[in-house]
């Protein structure tokens, strides 16, 4: 059929728009991969300078360069100050501690995940999680390294100042909340006692310890090894958010790993858990009323530290705190001294000494014993 000289115009029009769109499609979408490609390189760059900043900041704890520490921070403002002042305490908490432990930290290492930036032109706040090892040696034995690792989440505020960026605004759950005060310890004779321990043989501990001890090491969360994705077992509600997931941990460590069996008193499923389960009280109570477990010691850190030695991998210790039960952290191996080391969810920790950040001498601890 021949075309009119109408319809040859109206096709030539359909040419041109379909041209048109093409390249205005095409103009969109390498606009839209340049500024794709933009928002990735920045997000790859701010990452990168996250995870500098928590280097350098740990460098700066471990060799009490309070000049680089107040570097890092705007102490203009009230929250830059709280931040900066926060830090001090922990630095100076943590060489407390090493001073009661006999110890020296070498290096403290963080793995820092941004999960969120949102952005400005001078102002940048971010969601990260942070996975640190501490490595400590003992002054006697400086060839035998200790390591330990704890998981934190900080919502952090930068801003730039003369083209630097510093810390404006920083919030995460403190592992060192409950600081040590050395000045009602007799310091000399602890340390003396702890350096006088020799390593202990864990190898026969039995199966059900030992499952025990690798689910804690699996699903400890940001304190976990990278490829386990720093996550917790999805089969179970995280309720750190509601009061707190130590308790909880602690019982799927018995009852995954340990294979305790669940019941009436002590139990979880897709309704909730009971308080046995889930509250660190009822589960401390819970495990010594039913027989499932006794109590090693009770008191002070004073007065329990000496019997801590006795702690297997699959007991456990809870932390009392103006009478009630705070917290409940399990047993998971000992260090190159024999003292024993502790994983726990709120914060996550790995490993880590028993009393690091709970030494507080107005906290009482039960020293418990699981019998599988």
């Amino acid at each position: 059929m021949l075309k009119t000289p109408l319809i040859k115009k109206a096709d030539q029009i359909i040419i041109k728009l379909v041209i048109l769109i093409s390249l205005l499609l095409i103009v969109k979408l390498i606009i839209s991969d340049g500024f794709l490609h933009a928002v990735f390189n920045f997000n790859v760059e701010m990452s990168h300078s996250i995870q500098i900043i928590f280097e350098k900041r740990n460098r700066a704890i471990i060799g009490r360069d309070l000049e680089l520490i107040e570097s890092m921070y705007n102490t203009e403002t009230k929250y830059g100050t709280w931040a900066y002042e926060y830090e001090l305490r922990k630095m100076k908490y943590i060489h407390n501690w090493e001073q009661k432990q006999g110890v020296r930290f070498i290096e403290i290492i963080p793995k820092t995940v941004v999960r969120n930036i949102k952005n400005s032109e001078d102002r940048l706040s971010a969601n990260i999680l942070c996975s640190t090892e501490y490595k400590y040696i003992y002054e006697d034995k400086p060839d035998e390294v200790n390591s330990c690792k704890i998981g934190t989440h900080h919502v952090l505020e930068l801003i730039k100042q003369d083209d630097i960026w510093v810390i404006a605004k920083e919030w995460y759950k403190d592992p060192f909340a409950d600081s040590l005060k050395l000045d009602n310890l007799k310091v000399d004779s602890i340390k003396q006692y702890i350096l006088s321990q020799s390593p202990r043989e864990l190898s026969n501990i039995g199966e059900r310890r030992e499952k025990a001890v690798e689910y804690a090491d699996r699903y400890c969360g940001a304190a976990s090894e990278e490829q386990y994705g720093f996550k917790y077992n999805k089969a179970y509600r995280n309720y750190n958010y509601q009061g707190g997931d130590c308790a909880n941990f602690a019982s799927q460590i018995l009852h995954e790993g340990g294979k305790f069996k669940k019941n009436n008193t002590w139990n979880y499923d897709s309704n909730g858990a009971t308080r046995a389960w889930l509250n660190a009280g009822g589960f401390k109570n819970y495990m010594i009323s039913s027989g499932r477990a006794s109590l090693i010691a009770y008191g002070s850190f004073e007065k329990v530290y000496k019997a801590s030695y006795k702690l297997l991998p699959g007991d456990f210790v809870a932390y009392e705190k103006k009478g009630d039960i705070t917290h409940i952290s399990v047993v998971t191996g000992a260090d190159s001294r024999g003292y024993s080391l502790v994983s726990c969810h709120n914060t996550d920790r790995n490993r880590v000494p028993w009393d690091l950040g709970w030494s507080n001498s107005s906290i009482k601890f039960w020293l418990v014993r699981v019998h599988y």
